[in-house]
């Protein structure tokens, strides 16, 4: 229910392969995202990871069958269990992703719903289509936001938006998407989607991974970092990049006049 596999291009691709279903996360597809997300990191061949999905839909969400919610008001239930559950779970992908000091793009072709829109949302380049459309159903069911929104939904497009969607309900389209801060860019028909975002995965395994990673970071804490200790943070960095190889073949590709050709080291 989860294809993985890594090219000579050092893309890491990880697939949602649960089409009849909506591709709803089973509690083993949810370990495995963890599992697969871990290895992208540690492998040095690995150097862009693309998130996609088959069917029409990207990620319905967890399947509610396997959650523990859906045993809430039963005899046995602890309440305490779905913290704990949330905690090694979908909390967990959302992390490794948000985390991953690698660029990662999600190629959303159709709905994704709660978990499904955070995992999407945690990755740095999310892409749009005409089939796009971003759902919150967690009101509905009487739910707490959860799947880090609470944390990335404001981030993106601020407070009293993210209200609408978790509160509200509000649906987002893949148009309405771009404009507001959640993806990256809107590719327009669905066919030219797995395209568009494999060019794009490409694209950014080529390029300086380490400096990548650390760029992301940076711009990742941003918003819970003062500017005293955001910049102290920057030196930092900048440092470290200063270390790798891909800052010598930069500098030389510059002066050579020439595209750089990037090891990822």
């Amino acid at each position: 229910m989860i294809r993985f596999d890594v090219g000579d291009d050092h893309v890491g691709r990880i697939t949602l392969d649960r089409p009849d279903a909506a591709n709803a996360l089973t509690v083993e597809m949810r370990d495995e995202i963890v599992e697969r997300v871990r290895e992208c990191r540690e492998r040095d061949d690995v150097r862009a990871v693309l998130l996609t999905a088959t069917g029409e839909s990207f990620c319905s969400g967890m399947d509610l069958r396997g959650s523990t919610v859906a045993k809430a008001g039963t005899e046995d239930f602890d309440p305490r269990s779905t913290s704990q559950a949330l905690r090694v779970g979908v909390q967990t992908f959302i992390r490794e992703l948000w985390e991953l000091d690698k660029p990662t793009v999600a190629a959303v072709q159709g709905a994704a719903v709660g978990p499904g829109a955070h995992l999407a949302l945690a990755c740095d380049f999310v892409l749009t289509c005409d089939r796009t459309t971003f759902m919150w159903s967690f009101a509905r069911w009487g739910l707490v936001v959860d799947a880090g929104g609470a944390y990335l939904l404001p981030r993106l497009v601020g407070l009293p938006r993210a209200k609408a969607m978790v509160m509200l309900g509000e649906r987002v389209s893949g148009t309405e998407a771009v404009d507001l801060g959640l993806a990256y860019r809107h590719v327009g028909m669905a066919d030219t989607m797995a395209t568009t975002a494999d060019e794009l995965a490409v694209q950014l395994a080529a390029g300086p991974t380490r400096s990548l990673g650390l760029s992301k970071a940076l711009l990742n804490r941003s918003f819970e970092t003062s500017l005293p200790d955001s910049l102290e943070l920057e030196g930092h960095f900048q440092s470290l990049a200063t270390a790798s190889a891909d800052l010598v073949e930069g500098m030389a590709a510059f002066r050579e006049k020439r595209p750089p050709d990037f090891t990822g080291h």
